[in-house]
């Protein structure tokens, strides 16, 4: 039986669909695999018996993910199962900047005690006068699951959508509207539109890609949303430009001592994935992940190792292999398997970086001595048998 551990409060709905041969453990010690959402992970000591980790999210900015590779432990996140929720928010987000909704309420609330509160409200309705979304330019940067959502509902709200995204997938290319049109360039999506909405991974590479010279480029009376990580943005210059009316509101999902102190910011307490139905999504699909890598040897969405897939294994045996992404690996493997007069029925390998992954379906059952000679293999993280 394989086990897992929950490192935060995990949906019900995910947990109840491990099937028999699993179980959830409060010993890390005992773990086979770990559940996730947002609990920090950087210092923790993983131990060796942990096979894999599955972030009920998308963000992995709580786990070290390098670390995890070297140690031969499997990250997945959940990409696309909050898709919905998250784009829900954004349309809220960029509905109440434009109507002025949250400084309107703040001002009726201020005046609760008069007695002439409705007489007050028509009077002083004027100052809180917005402008429809409809015809106004949106530009959506990072067009994955979210991107594509948010772009295609604004499309169907009459936006004009601009999208940019360099490293835009195939796949990804086809969830999108024909009518989204394309940016070249961040400076020029920054140039056109109204409304700017940021939805890419916070990377090693990316802190503050939303530069002093973006905002710079960017329409005066512009609005930016920020549903992502709150590193993307230089928020320092970001404040500047709110204090100058150069930006009219910047919304955010994610509070920091700078954060909640500008001048016209709205910063909600990380809403984006908080409903019902996307924690229980996220949970789900990370639960399937877990089950599909360690029942299965597949990898399907992970953030530290490649994805490789053979299906559900059929054969007498499969061998996972994980290890580093140098020349001869398979040679090496495939002369072992030849001494042990092991028949290869199937096989996948795949790369990322520094790491690589190899799968290997065998007609006979492999040995324990057939093992070691693979363990020992230099550049060899870990080997697992599949049954």
């Amino acid at each position: 039986m394989f086990r897992i551990k929950c490192l935060n409060a995990i949906s019900k709905v995910g947990t109840d669909s491990f099937l028999s041969n699993y179980g959830l453990t409060e010993d890390l010690q005992q773990a086979d695999g770990i559940l996730v959402r947002s609990a920090d992970m950087k210092e923790m000591e993983i131990p060796k018996n942990v096979l894999t980790i599955a972030r009920a999210g998308a963000g992995v900015n709580n786990i070290p993910l390098e670390k995890c590779a070297e140690q031969g432990i499997v990250v997945f996140n959940t990409p696309g199962a909050n898709a919905n929720s998250v784009k829900e928010l954004v349309l809220c987000a960029m509905l109440v900047s434009a109507r002025n909704v949250i400084p309107g309420v703040e001002w009726v609330r201020s005046i609760a005690d008069s007695a002439t509160v409705a007489k007050d409200c028509e009077k002083g309705k004027k100052q809180f006068v917005g402008s429809e979304i409809r015809g106004k330019k949106l530009g959506v940067i990072g067009l994955g699951a979210i991107g594509a959502e948010v772009a295609n509902a604004a499309i169907d709200l009459g936006m004009d959508v601009y999208g940019y995204d360099p490293y835009l997938s195939v796949n990804g290319a086809w969830r999108l509207s024909r009518e989204v049109r394309h940016a070249t360039s961040l400076n020029e999506l920054c140039a056109a539109c109204d409304y700017i909405t940021v939805h890419v991974p916070l990377t090693d590479k990316n802190p503050g890609m939303i530069s002093k010279e973006c905002i710079d480029d960017m329409k005066e009376g512009v609005v930016l949303l920020n549903f992502s990580r709150d590193k993307l943005v230089d928020e320092n210059a970001l404040a500047m430009a709110l204090a100058s009316g150069k930006v009219k509101a910047y919304f955010t999902d994610f509070a920091n001592p700078l954060s909640v102190k500008m001048k016209n910011a709205i910063v909600t307490p990380h809403l984006g994935a908080s409903t019902e139905e996307a924690e229980d999504n996220c949970a789900v699909m990370a639960v399937k992940e877990i089950m599909d890598y360690l029942d299965n040897g597949n990898i399907r969405h992970s953030v530290n190792y490649p994805d490789c897939e053979m299906g559900v294994c059929t054969s007498v045996d499969r061998i996972a292999i994980l290890h580093k992404n140098i020349p001869n690996m398979l040679g090496q493997f495939t002369g072992i398997l030849a001494k042990y007069q092991q028949n290869i029925a199937n096989m996948m390998n795949k790369s990322r970086d520094k790491v690589a992954y190899t799968l290997i379906d065998l007609d006979s059952e492999v040995s324990e001595e057939c093992l070691a000679e693979l363990r020992a293999v230099d550049a060899v993280i870990r080997v697992r048998v599949v049954k």
